[in-house]
């Protein structure tokens, strides 16, 4: 790999974004590295230069100062449900055309670019690199779309240009605010029961595996590479709440409520919506807890990934780091 002064990350402000950034910023070996992003930064890091820039636009070419860059592209408009589809096209088509066009102004010939497990939609049965692409929401879809356009910018200069492309699972770190955050803050409470089914797969990765991948993948591309980030061992949500209370202590959850009360009363919750009570709560954010994401990292595994954490070990350096709640 030729040596690059510099990195910027599209999307940095984000959580895996800013892990990233901690990342680099620790042992790349760039001289300079910038984040791009309309948001403030989930934590900041020493060194990095945050710009301020919305990537439905054109980006201009001096964005970040003379010269190529090495590129990776996290941005995206993510949470399902939570949007209209349009906005979906029109933040992450958009993003990558520019992050794309942009790219090829300024003479960089690598990016990373994180895509989704959605792009297979939800899956009861494995699912690796090979398996049909089939993704049942905007998102996905915009996931998809986003990857080819990754993948035209590396066909117009291939014998120069490398794309990188991550199907991350449900990621859970430091600072996530995410899933699994929210989980933990049910379980500590004994609040949370078991949506549906215990045995619903749920696959997912710690946030510093998922930032060892992409470079570990990205110094054995010399074209084209796309794999899927997640734990070989497909852990159901039972294991995950197991996982939980053994390192933080927790009761163990007992109650399962049926799903069709589940649905049921999330159809209440959107009656109410319509009249003007304002509530997340929909029939589709509850199928999402009901499916299974079964995916498999093939790639990453056959290409000898060293995984450093699994699910109880990933939980237990998460709440090591942690200052004001266990897994904050």
């Amino acid at each position: 790999m030729t040596a690059i002064a510099k990195a910027i990350v599209f999307g940095g402000a984000g959580f895996i974004g800013s892990h990233l950034l901690a990342r680099l910023a620790k042992d790349s070996g760039y001289g300079r590295l910038y984040s791009v992003d309309i948001a403030k930064p989930r934590f900041e890091v020493p060194g990095v230069h945050y710009l301020t820039h919305d990537l439905r636009e054109q980006i201009p070419a001096d964005l970040c100062g003379e010269g190529p860059a090495d590129i990776f592209n996290l941005a995206a408009v993510h949470t399902t449900p939570g949007h209209e589809d349009w906005e979906y096209y029109w933040t992450n088509l958009n993003g990558a055309t520019h992050v794309c066009r942009f790219a090829t102004a300024t003479g960089a010939e690598n990016i990373v670019f994180t895509s989704s497990i959605s792009v297979y939609g939800p899956c009861e049965q494995a699912k690796d690199e090979d398996s049909a692409l089939e993704p049942n929401s905007a998102y996905g879809r915009s996931k998809l779309l986003s990857e080819k356009v990754h993948r035209l910018w590396q066909e117009e200069d291939a014998d120069r240009r490398r794309i990188t492309v991550v199907r991350p699972a449900v990621i859970y770190g430091q600072y996530e605010r995410g899933n699994f955050t929210r989980l933990a803050r049910l379980l500590a409470k004994g609040r949370f029961v078991y949506p549906g089914r215990r045995d619903t797969i749920k696959a997912c990765g710690y946030v510093e595996d998922l930032i060892s991948s992409m470079l570990f993948m990205r110094q054995r591309n010399s074209a084209v590479v796309t794999y899927n980030f997640a734990y070989p061992d497909r852990y159901t949500t039972e294991q995950i709440c197991a996982a939980f209370c053994q390192i933080a202590g927790y009761k163990s959850p007992k109650l399962l409520i049926p799903s069709w009360f589940m649905m049921l009363g999330a159809f209440g919750f959107e009656v109410l919506n319509a009249f003007g009570y304002r509530n997340t709560v929909n029939r589709p954010r509850i199928a999402k807890l009901l499916n299974s994401t079964n995916i498999v990292p093939k790639r990453l595994v056959e290409a000898g990934f060293p995984y450093g954490f699994d699910i109880k070990s990933s939980l237990q350096n998460w709440r090591e780091k942690s200052t004001a709640a266990d897994f904050d």
